[in-house]
């Protein structure tokens, strides 16, 4: 009797192409970012600031969703907004961090990103399921 920890050929098959499949979609984000004129790690940050589920975003915050050590998250947020696409403010709580929002400008460049990103993984979706149900 197998261990049911041992993995099988099937097993390895379905991880390596669900990590294809990933692989893909990050080619295909990171060329959508470079035809808007920014870096694959710049539109994360946008996605993130944009989709934070609470209003008070600091650099503290786009350092956890992209993983980034606090200096390299500062220095992102700096060429954000050397771009025009990140404002700075004051945060009422604690005047020593600062807030972040999207500009205009930002806004419209992540209202194009998403548009089509959610067209790719709606696109994607049925071979995404698939391929997770392959692993289990």
């Amino acid at each position: 009797m197998a261990d049911k920890d041992e993995l099988t050929d099937a097993d390895y098959a379905a991880l390596a192409d669900f990590r294809y499949a990933l692989r893909q979609f990050l080619v295909f984000s990171e060329r959508g970012a470079a035809s808007c004129g920014v870096t694959p790690q710049q539109h994360q940050a946008l996605l993130a600031i944009r989709g934070a589920t609470h209003a008070n975003v600091s650099v503290g915050y786009v350092a956890e969703r992209l993983a980034l050590k606090p200096h390299s998250a500062t220095g992102l947020v700096d060429r954000l907004e050397t771009l025009g696409l990140v404002t700075r403010r004051p945060s009422p709580d604690d005047g020593r961090q600062a807030l972040l929002e999207l500009t205009r400008k930002a806004q419209i460049l992540l209202r194009q990103l998403s548009k089509t990103h959610r067209e790719e993984i709606v696109r994607l979706r049925p071979m995404l399921t698939e391929l997770l149900a392959r692993v289990d």
